[in-house]
């Protein structure tokens, strides 16, 4: 089940521009569709979610929960059921709340915590940003996350 773009059926005025009220429409359509709630130990955050391939694909798996293990006490990770797309742009940096996709794992990874190193090759794939609420996942050891599509 993938996510369809709101983008797609955008009406658009005589002179090929978006009226103002049918770009709010999308914009709310858009935000709507791509968001997730993240479940800890009984908590839920929100994420905002990055279109690209690798979202789509990745939001193509849920719902999800995961057992997430402690790396570096920066983030937490856990093994994706399969590989995804590795569309989306690729980095070798982070900031605290990001969702992104490491393809070697496949893994899926959210950082809590930046401790100043950066990512090694081939980087990751940010695939979106917990609103608030990442201090949730500043435990120790491993903690069990649920992920689901917010419609």
């Amino acid at each position: 089940m993938g996510v369809a773009l709101a983008m797609a059926s955008t009406p658009f005025a005589a002179d090929g521009i978006t009226s103002s009220r049918a770009q709010s429409e999308v914009t709310t359509q858009q935000v709507d569709t791509m968001k997730v709630r993240l479940t800890v130990n009984g908590k839920a955050m929100a994420a905002t979610l990055i279109d690209s391939g690798t979202t789509h694909d990745f939001i193509s798996l849920l719902p999800l929960t995961l057992t997430m293990n402690d790396l570096f006490e920066r983030e937490k990770f856990a093994h994706l059921p399969r590989a995804i797309s590795t569309e989306g742009k690729r980095t070798h940096a982070y900031e605290v709340g990001d969702v992104a996709y490491w393809s070697p794992g496949p893994d899926v990874a959210v950082f809590y915590r930046h401790d100043g190193e950066k990512i090694p090759a081939p980087g990751v794939i940010v695939i979106g940003k917990i609103d608030s609420g990442v201090e949730e996942l500043d435990v120790s050891g491993s903690v069990r996350v649920t992920f689901e599509r917010l419609e």
